[in-house]
């Protein structure tokens, strides 16, 4: 995989909003609601150009029936992928354009987490931009090891969560 972080783009919302109609589609009834979050969902962050997606439903269950219709859609289901109460699909294989990661209504804390952070950042600009610089340092230092790139980024992340869901709380 080679890691790319690209200024923002304005067609990043559009293409989350393409995205989250055929979402709905396919999840019909179950759906809760569906939100756009990760770096891509932050005005003027740089970022990977991979759209993240955020579908809430209403049992977590019945998500694997839907597995078939992802992948007519180009999707790739990864059931949990390691995090237990999601369901995590990808679109792109390791070129990855959309991930979408799927939690229950009552996940409150998986849900909360991803929403503070991209809320915070979005309310933080100047946050928002040392994250963006650090991805991008990053990416140029380990073009093609995620690990690596991943890893430079942790500390940062654990971080900016812990201040996302502190601000949230006030």
């Amino acid at each position: 995989m080679n890691i790319k972080v690209t200024d923002y783009d304005l067609r990043w919302a559009a293409k989350f909003e393409e995205e989250a109609a055929r979402i709905r589609d396919i999840f019909n009834g179950e759906l809760v609601d569906i939100h756009h979050i990760g770096s891509t969902s932050v005005p003027e962050l740089k970022a990977k150009p991979v759209i993240d997606m955020m579908p809430v439903v209403h049992d977590i269950e019945k998500v694997d029936a839907f597995n078939e219709k992802m992948i007519e859609i180009g999707y790739e289901p990864l059931g949990e992928a390691g995090m237990p109460g999601r369901r995590y699909f990808r679109k792109g294989g390791e070129n990855r354009t959309h991930q979408i990661h799927v939690f229950q209504v009552d996940n409150q804390h998986d849900i909360g987490r991803h929403l503070a952070v991209r809320d915070y950042l979005r309310s933080h600009p100047e946050e928002a931009a040392e994250y963006g610089e650090l991805k991008a340092r990053l990416a140029n230092e380990f073009p093609d090891d995620i690990v690596g790139y991943s890893e430079g980024k942790d500390e940062f992340v654990k971080n900016l969560e812990r201040k996302a869901m502190e601000w949230r709380e006030r």
